[in-house]
């Protein structure tokens, strides 16, 4: 593997993953109040190869008050497949869901788009002020809807799982994230930290289930594990995808703290 600089991969993507990163950074920057997050120096650009074809990834995290990690990841398979991956982890001292979005480009064809705010209390409702807002927005609509994979018992009933299928379906989903997004980072600014360590618990139970179930997701996997290998793979999603620490919670006091002092 080797590693350099790369600034220029969302610009030879599909555009819908051009424009979609470009919203992402857009909001979090002017929602939010965005500081360096420490990526592993291997992890935040990798070069491998896939049946032959040079497969790119490119990572750019942050953090805030509100985010113990946001998330964006740019992937890359010669001119075959082009993978935008995003996650918003909230602190778990926050009761707030967990933003997701995901498009996979095959051969210049958007295969699969998906976005949602993932509930994260045992009862796999969001909080009343998300459900509020969302069941307020138009009925998405899309003339292929995706079927959620069998461990998707993290998804909300908010989920958007479509294939896109024209122009203008591209822009719809699009428009659709960006709801989504500009609610999420809204709410999250609002949001009061729980005081109950019972609360925390739970919903840190929340996040490490959301966790164990998106690397349950078996394609992520394979693509890894034939371009690298299986421990390559294996640290790439507890380390960067899906990191959820036995620690985190012991650790969050003092990076909050930290945080806090710079604003």
């Amino acid at each position: 593997m080797v590693q350099t600089p790369c600034q220029t991969l969302h610009e030879q993507q599909h555009p819908l993953i051009s424009q979609l990163a470009n919203l992402i950074k857009r909001v979090w920057q002017s929602q939010l109040m965005v500081f360096p997050y420490h990526v592993p120096t291997d992890l935040g650009y990798v070069e491998g190869t896939l049946e032959g074809e040079r497969l790119t990834i490119k990572n750019t995290c942050y953090q805030t008050v509100q985010f113990r990690k946001l998330h964006l990841e740019l992937a890359r398979v010669g001119n075959n497949l082009d993978i935008l991956h995003c996650v918003m982890f909230p602190h778990s001292c926050f009761n707030l869901p967990i933003f997701g979005v995901d498009i996979v480009a095959a051969r210049g064809a958007i295969a699969a788009a998906i976005v949602d705010l993932s509930p994260v209390s045992s009862d796999r409702m969001l909080p009343a002020e998300y459900a509020d807002s969302l069941s307020q927005l138009p009925e998405a609509q899309f003339t292929q809807p995706r079927d959620l994979p069998e461990w998707g018992d993290i998804f909300s009933d908010f989920c958007l799982f479509v294939r896109p299928t024209s122009p203008q379906e591209e822009s719809a989903f699009l428009n659709r994230v960006s709801q989504y997004l500009t609610l999420h980072c809204r709410l999250a600014c609002e949001a009061i930290s729980v005081t109950s360590r019972e609360d925390h618990a739970l919903i840190l139970a929340g996040h490490r289930h959301y966790c164990s179930q998106q690397r349950k997701n078996d394609k992520t996997r394979r693509i890894l594990e034939r371009a690298f290998d299986q421990a390559w793979a294996e640290r790439y999603l507890t380390t960067m995808l899906f990191d959820c620490s036995e620690e985190e919670d012991s650790s969050e006091a003092e990076a909050l703290d930290a945080l806090e002092a710079r604003m």
